[in-house]
């Protein structure tokens, strides 16, 4: 008797133990199952952060992109706008020319200001005296020499430069001389308006 319950106590014991190291087995199981899911939320919450700051990053880089592009079009935009108003005034200063040598006093008349200022070697005039002298030959505008023209425009006002050789007839004497002239222009009712001619002589052409 003594001999079996020994045995059965230790076969008991070696059970005991065996379901013990099984339930130690089971905890380390699910306690690295745990582990491993918590490993892998961060991990996925690591990928997502950083998915998103990627997101973010190229977003701002695409934004940037496209206000820089929108930005570049607006410059040329504008660029193209100034140089066609520079040409527009350009053309019409030449036209101006034109019209003074033919006597074309109606398109003189529409093109100065009502404030005009002339200014000339001996001479200041408002819009009516010049008209009356270009009209009644006191000063014939014979042909005009562009050498140089530029450009300056400042909101609606217009400071144009010509350089020229002038021949003209003046108390019916032919001269010709080299020229700056200086002309203002003013923007008034959508249209270029001569505010101010002024002649500069040249010491040497």
């Amino acid at each position: 008797m003594g001999f079996l319950q020994d045995y059965t106590i230790n076969l008991e014991f070696r059970h005991t133990r065996i379901l013990f190291r099984a339930n130690i087995i089971k905890l380390t199981i699910s306690d690295d199952k745990n582990i491993l899911k918590q490993v892998t939320e961060q991990n996925m919450k690591k990928v997502q952060s950083k998915t998103t700051k990627i997101r973010v990053i190229i977003l701002a880089l695409f934004m940037m992109t496209v206000i820089s592009s929108a930005s570049a079009q607006q410059k040329k935009e504008s660029s193209s706008k100034v140089m066609k108003a520079e040409q527009e005034l350009i053309d019409l200063s030449k036209q101006k020319w034109q019209w003074m040598s033919e006597k074309n006093v109606d398109s003189l008349d529409a093109l100065f200001h009502e404030k005009v200022v002339f200014v000339h070697m001996g001479a200041t005039m408002t819009k009516q005296q010049e008209l009356d002298v270009i009209k009644g030959g006191m000063i014939q505008y014979k042909t005009v020499e562009i050498q140089e023209s530029s450009v300056q425009i400042i909101e609606k006002t217009a400071i144009l430069l010509n350089k020229i050789r002038l021949t003209a007839v003046v108390g019916g004497n032919e001269v010709i001389n080299p020229f700056v002239v200086t002309e203002v222009y003013v923007k008034q009712g959508g249209k270029w308006k001569l505010a101010s001619l002024s002649f500069t002589r040249l010491l040497t052409q």
